[in-house]
């Protein structure tokens, strides 16, 4: 025990009033637990992992599997012509095909068939396993959103970062373990970076918002009007407060979240503005990732600060388009807008994390909360679809060159080797080093996890 967890409290007080001694927030756990008092150090896992981090790329507003990844023929050899069989429960118009406007190609070694739409990311299908056949809940963006982010789609739970944090804590305590970089303030909101039940230390620290990271800054983190040693006095006494409060109710979880939040703040003003700072990267990384172009800035400005914040011990690190994918008109123009402005930086986040030896422990999972239909939304859009649609996975730990599953000959129905979100979830885990059945968490007296009663490993697609 330091001799600062010794003194009582009295002596605390009077040591942080009259500015004696070089205190560190750390010191003041007085008789909890060092598991309870430091809910982020890292945890081991439930067997041996093959990845170490995650980087979800969300792709907000359902992109359309059949216009980036799942070519289909017959979808163009009956365009126009009706689904020849039942449409989904949504859909009240005449279900007229609608073929995709553009061409698909193969690359790779391993021949994946990608779009035009992605000239530089089909350069790397080598090193990605595309899921063609994912499937959903909910035909609405608010319950396929949070179905994809917490494993539920009407029921408050807690988020995938939030559960990866809480089962691995972090690798590095002056930094949260997890990050979400311009979130949606829609379609869930905060419940998609949060904790629900869980202890509030892990939830996302959150950077922008609605798709745009803006000047790149948490705020309130640095203080201009007095020193650091003045701030390390004034929050050993309010941390003091804050702690004799908590005893005196005995259990309060977010007073306990707010004490461990103002305890992790406090070490983040020394750490996360150098990794925050995009200009220690070299002009050449920066206009690899498409820095500087007006089409590509904002999100090759997220995807270099993923990079950044998983290289520095962050665990789970998610980016937003913003819901941009959402093309119920124009799918033209804005499908090929969003490919533009997001494809460039995916690209040179793969060859970043390759050229660093990140990409072998990095988990890295690019989609939507659903696809689309391959029938035509009035003259020229598609529908949401999460009867069947893709995802893509690469590094820690996937196979590479792969493609697994399939939708109908149309690309409407996911029917072979079907992968449910609870599945997607369960394998995230899994490479995570984490057993999703005994990643448990007690709770109005019962116990849940992420994937509820659900979800089972997809053992195909891991190396």
């Amino acid at each position: 025990m330091s001799h600062y967890q010794q003194m009582n409290r009295r002596e605390l007080l009077k040591l942080a009033a009259c500015g004696l001694g070089g205190v560190s927030l750390s010191g003041l756990h007085h008789s909890e637990s060092q598991a309870a008092s430091q809910p982020l150090a890292p945890k081991s896992p439930h067997h041996l992992p093959k990845a170490k981090r995650v980087i979800f790329l969300f792709m907000h507003g359902g992109p359309s599997q059949v216009d980036l990844f799942d070519p289909k023929p017959m979808l163009t050899k009956h365009d126009g012509k009706q689904l020849p069989f039942e449409p989904a429960k949504n859909i009240d118009a005449v279900p007229k095909l609608l073929k995709s406007p553009w061409k698909f190609s193969q690359h790779g070694e391993c021949g994946q068939w990608v779009s035009e739409l992605l000239p530089h990311l089909s350069q790397h299908v080598d090193e990605m396993c595309v899921v063609r056949s994912m499937h959903s809940n909910g035909q609405s963006h608010g319950q396929a959103v949070c179905m994809m982010h917490t494993g539920s789609d009407n029921l408050v739970r807690p988020s995938v970062g939030a559960w990866v944090s809480y089962g691995l804590g972090t690798d590095n305590p002056a930094l949260p373990s997890f990050v979400s970089l311009s979130p949606a303030s829609g379609h869930g909101g905060p419940r998609n970076y949060g904790t629900a039940f869980l202890p509030a230390i892990h939830q996302a620290t959150t950077i922008g918002r609605s798709g745009k990271l803006g000047n790149a800054r948490i705020q309130y983190l640095g203080n201009q009007k007095i020193t650091k040693y003045e701030q390390q006095k004034q929050l050993l006494l309010l941390q003091e407060i804050n702690r004799d409060h908590l005893e005196r109710l005995q259990r309060d979880e977010q007073v306990k979240g707010a004490i461990q939040s103002i305890e992790l703040a406090f070490r983040m003003q020394s750490a996360a503005p150098e990794v925050l700072d995009l200009a220690q990267e070299t002009k050449e990384t920066q206009e690899m990732y498409g820095i500087g172009n007006k089409t590509t800035d904002n999100f090759a400005r997220q995807c270099l600060l993923a990079r950044r914040l998983s290289e520095a011990g962050v665990r789970y690190v998610e980016i937003s388009t913003g819901n941009v994918w959402d093309q119920h008109s124009n799918l033209k123009k804005g499908h090929e807008s969003n490919s533009l402005k997001t494809d460039q930086p995916i690209a040179a986040l793969l060859t970043d994390l390759k050229n660093r030896g990140l990409l072998d422990d990095t988990l890295v999972v690019w989609g939507g909360e659903f696809g689309r239909t391959p029938i035509v939304q009035g003259t020229n859009g598609r529908d949401h679809n999460p009867q069947g649609f893709t995802i893509w996975l690469a590094g820690g730990g996937i196979k590479k060159g792969f493609a697994y599953g399939n939708t109908d000959d149309y690309g409407y129905y996911a029917i072979e080797n079907r992968v449910h979100i609870h599945d997607l979830h369960a394998t995230m885990l899994h490479l995570l080093g984490l057993d999703h059945t005994r990643l448990n968490y007690r709770y109005a007296g019962r116990d849940f996890r992420l994937t509820d009663v659900y979800g089972n490993v997809v053992h195909e697609i891991i190396a």
